[in-house]
């Protein structure tokens, strides 16, 4: 009996207790279906959540309609919305499926604390769970994506992993209830579906029991990525610092190109960039990688990683605050590095802030010669992450002070100053 099989699988995953209030993501198919009328039967206090991304046309709308009239029959409040998929998919430049799967999970978070629910639960089933398996394999995984579809992701459930498709059908059949069928799921238009029609059909003349063999591996692999997991997690806290991942230690590692993809993938670097990232360890400083929101730099011994820079890149960090004073022999001259004190008269160009450029140079404080800033930074042992974000204050085209580091000897405070200005980072 399919009711008992999900209770158990509630109950040996953990799912929810019976106290809980679930969110039902109700599209109107089978899955959904089945698993409203499930969770409904066993006393659970449900409300659903329909999502009419309005890209079947007619379809969309029977349903919305079909949805509208099941919950009515079981009196299950409904919470309905309307998206326009196609512009949403335009203005973020993603697929039509990314941008239903965005806006409908978005949706349903928001809705689940709206409205007071514990947990939001969906219906995937083992036949989704297997096709994600091989779709990940496919593509290109690590362990991880070889688990197929996790039970439970933070507040999302999904109690019908433990039943196939087959199951799913031959219960509604037996009750009785009736769905609607997505005419898209019969195309051959998306991957998802060409492994539904054509692969698993296919490895299954070689083994009718394929399914069951993938979700056995699947769960034993379950197993074996919690040690394996275990041992990465130790493994990170070897080789990442405050500063960036310590190259000498990766490489101390026996598999280092594993740990390192298993470092950056989450960050958003695919296979391909994290092989290049693995062949630059041995190479000299400066080689640079991006994802979306990433970024790694090959320093001397260490890969930096820093947020991506957003369209503010060309803002410091900081504010300068300008204060203007008398210089007498009371006045103590800052020491900070966030602080830098000038002759007045001498500071009486145009002020400008920048970053450095190649090029540039600057008389040290306590020097009488120039020194390009590069040179300066080398030897200050800045990192290339560093060297990217030292900005410069400029009085007309000289540097009169290289940021939180060091003045320009030409604009000192002498014997014969008379006004200071002072610039404060904050």
């Amino acid at each position: 009996m399919i009711k008992q099989q999900v209770i158990r699988y509630i109950e040996k995953e953990q799912l929810f207790s019976q106290n809980s209030k679930i969110l039902v993501a109700l599209s109107g198919g089978a899955d959904s279906v089945a698993l409203l009328r499930i969770l409904h039967s066993l006393g659970y206090d449900c409300e659903a959540a329909h999502c009419n991304f309005h890209l079947r046309g007619k379809e969309s709308d029977r349903d919305e309609m079909f949805v509208r009239q099941l919950c009515q029959q079981y009196n299950v409040p409904l919470h309905n919305i309307d998206f326009d998929t196609t512009r949403y998919a335009e203005e973020k430049r993603i697929s039509i499926e990314m941008a239903a799967r965005e806006l409908r999970y978005k949706w349903f978070e928001r809705k689940r604390m709206e409205c007071g629910a514990d947990w939001i639960a969906v219906a995937h089933h083992q036949d989704d769970s297997v096709e994600t398996m091989l779709l990940n394999l496919i593509r290109g995984t690590g362990i991880t994506g070889l688990l197929g579809i996790r039970p439970i992701n933070g507040h999302i459930v999904r109690p019908l992993l433990c039943v196939s498709r087959e199951e799913i059908i031959c219960y509604l059949e037996s009750i009785g209830q009736e769905y609607v069928t997505d005419s898209t799921n019969l195309e051959d238009e998306y991957t998802r579906n060409k492994i539904r029609l054509h692969l698993l059909p296919w490895m299954q003349e070689i083994n009718p029991a394929i399914k069951s063999s993938l979700i056995t591996t699947s769960n034993h692999l379950n197993e074996v990525a919690t040690i394996y997991n275990r041992s990465i997690a130790e493994t990170k806290d070897r080789v990442i610092t405050p500063k960036g991942i310590l190259i000498s230690a990766l490489l101390n590692e026996p598999a280092h190109e594993t740990v390192l993809f298993e470092i950056l993938h989450p960050l958003g670097f695919n296979p391909a960039q994290i092989k290049d990232v693995c062949h630059s360890l041995h190479g000299q400083p400066g080689k640079q990688f991006s994802s979306k929101e990433w970024k790694i730099i090959k320093d001397r011994d260490f890969l930096l990683l820093e947020k991506t820079q957003s369209e503010n890149e060309n803002e410091p960090s900081f504010r300068l605050i300008r204060e203007e004073a008398e210089y007498t022999t009371y006045f103590r001259i800052p020491r900070e590095k966030e602080v830098a004190c000038f002759d007045a008269d001498k500071l009486n160009g145009t002020i400008s802030l920048r970053k450095w450029q190649p090029g540039d140079t600057f008389i040290p404080f306590g020097m009488t010669g120039k020194k390009k800033v590069s040179d300066y930074l080398t030897d200050r042992k800045f990192s290339i992450s560093q060297k990217e974000h030292q900005w410069v204050l400029c009085c007309d085209e000289r540097i009169a002070w290289l940021i939180g580091e060091r003045t320009d000897n030409r604009f000192r405070v002498d014997e014969n100053t008379k006004r200071v200005v002072i610039y404060r980072m904050v």
